[in-house]
């Protein structure tokens, strides 16, 4: 009888539930924040291809020194500037792995505050609506738009999200943006 009770009492509940959903990935790329993010990781990932760009090249002339001259080498000179040109590819390929590894972290930590400030701003905007969940709208199967709140409005605005920016041109700029980099090269 209690079990009986605990259910129906439950199901009452459950009924006065409210939910909400937003379109947090849509958020995030667009807040104004996360272009300040892009810019600096650009800038970082210009100046690691440069110098592994440096690199390479410094590995390139000293293979075709090694092709031109290896007939000319005694036996200990050819295998010394093996072990050199060995130890260059070994070290471009360290420093490739270090630079991926500190690129990621970089990111890592420009991209936190923007994170934190989008969950903030869904958080308080799903407690002033007094919603018991608040779902992601991009891994929903179904979502009943008459039975939910899409805070996914409010939220842009009060992140700052102009009001005719949206993925598609957010990806239209950057293409663009792209596009230009590659014609100053």
């Amino acid at each position: 009888m209690i079990a009986a009770m605990a259910i129906v009492s439950f199901a009452a509940t459950a009924q006065n539930l409210k939910f909400g959903y937003v379109n947090y990935t849509e958020l995030i790329q667009l807040m104004p924040e996360m272009d300040s993010v892009r810019v600096q990781l650009e800038a970082q990932e210009r100046e690691t291809y440069e110098t592994l760009g440096a690199m390479y090249e410094e590995y390139q002339t000293k293979a075709q020194q090694f092709q031109q001259k290896e007939s000319t080498w005694t036996p200990a000179i050819r295998d010394s500037k093996m072990k050199e040109l060995q130890e260059i590819e070994a070290r471009f390929q360290e420093s490739q792995q270090i630079f991926q590894q500190e690129l990621q972290q970089m990111q890592q930590m420009l991209q936190a505050p923007v994170y934190e400030k989008a969950q903030t701003t869904v958080t308080e905007l799903a407690k002033a609506k007094g919603l018991a969940f608040v779902f992601e709208e991009t891994q929903m199967l179904y979502i009943d738009a008459a039975q939910a709140v899409n805070l996914t409005p409010e939220a842009r605005a009060a992140l700052n999200i102009p009001e005719g920016r949206t993925l598609e041109t957010l990806q239209a700029e950057l293409q663009a943006k792209a596009q230009a980099a590659q014609g100053q090269m």
